[in-house]
């Protein structure tokens, strides 16, 4: 494979380089072989989240510039957690919750990565491998001994930690550093992995590791962290409503996952166009311009939803979610599968209610809080008003009757009633299977 001469600057372009160690070396070790490079990733839940993507696509970057990326999963440090942008301690986990999360993160990593392309297929490594039989006596001799508590407290993860919490930081969450650069000097060890990424919030720990490297295998290390991405507004990246967007389609569905991307800020959107797809930057320039050309098209929107969704969910995953958002702008909901209608019921479609018998179309919009008065009340006349007045359709059909009844019979697929008022607000009924 023909190795990307100019990968730093590249990566720089798309806003992915917030810090570099040695740069001017690092390029010149970068320009004149194939390298190895490793992230870390902690098993913090049985999934994981679209901030992830960050360093998953940029491991990807790497290894189709020629080199061969490591995805370490954090089977020990996970047991530990990491204090960085943390203001108090981490709440830990038993050990096969998170032995059950690294297996989870790891058939999910995976799909991001080459694993059968030569010298440079990627691996996956847990860092339990080489933990769990180390004694706390190995530990403080072999590994503790070569770090200075002086140099530690000053790395800005703990003296943040120092500075904004009350009570401190526990030695459990103090060392995660040395456990950290202990993973990069096995790294550099078997496989001459030479290269850190991480967050930038990480820069404390993967400098340690550099130094930890140097002094227990003699080698010279590098990093490179990208900056932790954020909405245009300032808030946290990767949020939908409150809750975090996750690459498992079991917690957020392929629909709810593109309609995240889809309803991007439009100050937004270039910039994840560049980190979270591969589209050249020809096209992006192209997608730039239309964008200000014409905001309202939203071409730019859709290119990114319909990327990234793809590289999470593939072809079928975009195909749903783009049939799911016609269906509900043209309120066609017949053309809805089982499936489709699964994914409204999962991402809660405001709240969806389970019946366990027949309701009446009054009912189901005092229930929905559908049928609420411009005061603020949610009043049975006025689901009669909606209804009389034109407003209301179930399943894609206007209903003026007042009386009308929820009945598995007219469900769509014997169970689901997508009742709509006005042109955006939907509420889900699911009846129960006995």
């Amino acid at each position: 494979m023909t190795i990307n001469k100019d990968l730093l600057g590249q990566l720089r372009s798309l806003g992915l380089i917030a810090q570099v160690s040695s740069e001017p070396e690092l390029i010149d070790h970068l320009t004149q072989g194939s390298r190895t490079v490793y992230c870390g990733f902690d098993p913090t839940a049985d999934s994981l989240h679209i901030g992830n993507l960050v360093p998953l696509l940029a491991l990807r970057r790497f290894q189709l510039a020629g080199h061969k990326p490591i995805l370490l999963v954090g089977g020990a440090t996970g047991m530990i957690g990491d204090p960085g942008g943390r203001t108090s301690e981490r709440d830990l986990k038993s050990a096969d919750v998170v032995k059950a999360f690294v297996a989870k993160i790891r058939e999910q990593a995976s799909r991001f990565l080459d694993f059968d392309c030569g010298e440079n297929s990627a691996i996956v490594v847990d860092n339990a491998e080489w933990t769990e039989n180390l004694t706390v006596v190995d530990f403080l001799r072999d590994i503790g001994k070569h770090f200075s508590v002086n140099a530690m407290v000053q790395k800005e993860t703990v003296k943040r930690r120092l500075e904004d919490d009350a009570s401190g930081i526990s030695y459990t969450e103090f060392s995660y550093m040395i456990l950290q650069s202990y993973d990069y000097t096995i790294l550099n060890q078997r496989y001459d992995c030479t290269i850190q990424m991480g967050g930038s919030d990480q820069w404390g720990n993967i400098t340690a590791g550099i130094d930890l490297v140097r002094r227990m295998n003699g080698n010279q290390a590098y990093a490179i962290t990208y900056p932790l991405i954020t909405n245009s507004d300032g808030t946290k990246f990767g949020k939908s409503m409150g809750n975090a967007v996750w690459i498992d389609a079991q917690r957020t569905s392929p629909y709810s996952f593109y309609q995240f991307w889809r309803n991007c800020a439009d100050a937004d959107v270039i910039n994840y166009l560049k980190i979270f797809t591969f589209i050249d930057a020809d096209s992006i320039d192209k997608l730039a311009a239309g964008h200000d050309q014409d905001p309202g098209a939203r071409s730019a929107h859709v290119a990114l939803a319909q990327a990234v969704t793809r590289l999470v969910h593939g072809d079928e995953g975009v195909d749903a979610a783009e049939r799911i958002s016609e269906a509900l702008f043209t309120n066609q909901l017949s053309q809805l599968s089982a499936s489709d209608l699964g994914q409204l019921a999962q991402d809660g479609m405001s709240s969806s209610q389970t019946l366990a018998a027949d309701i009446s179309l009054i009912d189901a919009l005092v229930d929905s809080g559908l049928a609420v008065t411009p005061k603020g009340q949610v009043t049975a006349g006025q689901a009669r008003k909606l209804i009389t007045g034109n407003a209301v359709s179930v399943n894609g059909v206007k209903i003026e009757d007042a009386e009308y009844r929820l009945t598995m019979t007219d469900a769509l697929h014997g169970r689901y009633h997508v009742i709509q008022k006005g042109k955006k607000n939907h509420h889900l009924l699911i009846h129960a299977i006995e």
